[in-house]
């Protein structure tokens, strides 16, 4: 009898909790699709960078570095940066995380940290926009060296 009552208290709550409608909501396809976004207005955002890869050169290992990415929005309607994935937890980027109106300007600042790290390193920073394509690949490049090797 247990058993039962726990089954049917149970089917309730699943039954119930399926209504899920949300009223005063709105929608985030103009954010994760960006062809909505150009379907329905007819507008688009485009980033442009003013480098896609920056050299840091040498240097000695363990030395924190940074870098900014100066970019543009070349389109036609707001530009929403949602995300900048990291190849690597030694490297942080920092966004706007507001709109970029058409025209304006914007930076991504990119920190590489080098402790425990030596020889060549390539780390990648993926922009993630309402932009086509929605991904934006940048470089960081450095020769890290021991201080025996400075």
């Amino acid at each position: 009898m247990k058993r039962l009552l726990t089954t049917l208290i149970l089917a309730i709550c699943l039954f119930s909790a399926c209504n899920n409608e949300k009223k005063d909501s709105l929608s985030t396809d103009l954010v994760t699709n960006p062809k909505s976004a150009t379907h329905i207005s007819g507008k688009e955002a485009a980033i442009t960078f003013d480098k896609m890869e920056h050299d840091f050169g040498t240097i000695l290992q363990g030395e924190v570095v940074t870098s900014s990415f100066h970019f543009t929005n070349t389109g036609n309607a707001p530009l929403l940066i949602t995300n900048v994935q990291t190849s690597c937890g030694c490297t942080v980027g920092e966004f706007p995380r507001d709109p970029i109106a058409p025209g304006k300007d914007g930076v991504i600042k990119a920190t590489y940290n080098s402790k425990g790290h030596h020889g060549f390193q390539s780390r990648s920073l993926t922009v993630v926009a309402n932009t086509n394509p929605n991904q934006t690949v940048l470089r960081l490049k450095a020769n890290v060296q021991t201080p025996d090797q400075y």
